[in-house]
């Protein structure tokens, strides 16, 4: 009977304990939770990085917002120009039946 061996998974570094006979896991350790940032200095920078991004982000947003009411009312004021130059009336929803 062959003895069942350890091995470290090349992905996710967790520990497996592989039977050879059955050709099975028998058992997994997940691997120690990693830091994402080491230093808390590093961290905080990090944090006020993303802060600074996202209040950009937002005056952006509300630029655009504000421009897109003004375009929409252009938009309008020119459709309303063209309907009133057209000397036809407008089709009617019930004649496309």
């Amino acid at each position: 009977m062959a003895t069942p061996f350890k091995i470290e998974c090349p992905c996710c570094q967790a520990r497996l304990t592989v039977d050879p006979e059955l050709q099975a896991v028998l058992s997994h350790e997940a691997p120690p939770p990693r830091r994402a940032i080491a230093d808390l200095g590093r961290a905080v920078d990090a944090l006020r990085t993303k802060s600074a991004e996202r209040e950009e982000r937002f005056r952006q947003q509300m630029q655009a917002e504000k421009q897109k009411g003004k375009l929409l009312d252009r938009k309008f004021q020119e459709g309303l120009k063209k309907a009133k130059d057209s000397p036809d009336p407008p089709p009617r929803p019930f004649d496309y039946d």
